[in-house]
């Protein structure tokens, strides 16, 4: 079955089975591999994306449940690698292994669009569910700390840019 979708501001069409997760649909039919399979069951985080500003995993998403939503992927955050998220982990190497760090910088991304300025608490609650193996949760809040502060131009704010991704 034919569905044509919105991916990082891009119209994209896809033929494939209407409960395809939307993770296949990204990797395998849309070659964007950034997004990581984790557990499969919408429990660690690691296949966190955007539909239509919010959250969302992946894995666990059928594709038949899209319709006209707007998908932003961690390729969709920025074409060069510079929203505040992604400038804030490479200058405090917040990644170890590197596996979920696509989703914690989504699922930041989406912290950092409604509150610009997280407390410990609300990082520590949003982020709660990214699961990281390498246990590099004091370094991400630092990350998304540093992130806020790097955002403090608006033109640079992670919902800007979001806003910016999904078009």
């Amino acid at each position: 079955m034919k569905f044509s979708l919105t991916v990082n501001g891009q119209s994209r069409s896809v033929d494939a089975d209407p409960e395809t997760p939307l993770l296949w649909i990204l990797r395998d039919h849309l070659d964007l591999v950034g997004t990581k399979y984790g557990c499969g069951i919408g429990q660690c985080g690691a296949c966190t994306v955007h539909i239509d500003g919010e959250a969302a995993r992946a894995c666990s998403l059928p594709l038949s449940t899209l319709g006209d939503k707007k998908v932003v992927t961690i390729e969709g955050l920025s074409t060069d690698a510079s929203h505040p998220l992604q400038k804030s982990w490479c200058s405090l190497d917040v990644p170890q292994c590197g596996y979920c760090q696509a989703g914690q910088i989504m699922s930041a991304a989406a912290l950092l669009a409604k509150n610009p300025h997280p407390t410990d608490t609300d990082i520590d609650e949003s982020m709660a569910g990214n699961l990281c193996r390498c246990a590099t949760y004091t370094r991400i809040r630092a990350g998304i700390h540093e992130a806020a502060r790097l955002a403090s131009d608006a033109k640079n704010s992670p919902k800007a840019q979001l806003q910016e991704a999904a078009k």
